[in-house]
């Protein structure tokens, strides 16, 4: 299983971004995908969550700018990020949480970063 980033770059503040996490490895369907992002110096920190059935969560920092979506068909998971501010700025991470067939324990996988720089 590989998890791929990408989309991340240089944007003002106020500006879009989306971006992109391809899952190899027949697993996506089954997935939670999640984003995460991290600042030097800081924890790494859950932004965004979508179910395999949908159901999105968002982080109270970014709700309302933040959209998680998912394509099972591309196996590719989506952060749409609008009207970024300069505090987005991170290395934004993506991962993905599979059940073990009992269920009793997850697998877990990441992705490598992507950064994220919104300029003020």
């Amino acid at each position: 299983v590989q998890l791929q980033a990408s989309g991340g770059g240089l944007v003002q503040a106020g500006g879009s971004l989306r971006l992109s996490c391809v899952v190899s490895g027949n697993i996506f369907s089954m997935a939670m995908i999640r984003w995460y992002r991290q600042v030097p110096g800081k924890e790494r920190e859950l932004v965004a969550s979508i179910t395999k059935g949908g159901t999105t969560y968002l982080e109270d920092p970014v709700k309302g700018r933040f959209t998680i979506s998912r394509d099972n068909a591309k196996s590719t998971g989506y952060l749409q990020m609008n009207s970024l501010k300069p505090e987005d700025t991170a290395v934004y991470y993506c991962y993905a949480q599979v059940p073990t067939r009992d269920f009793r324990s997850q697998y877990t996988y990441w992705g490598q970063g992507t950064l994220v720089t919104v300029s003020s």
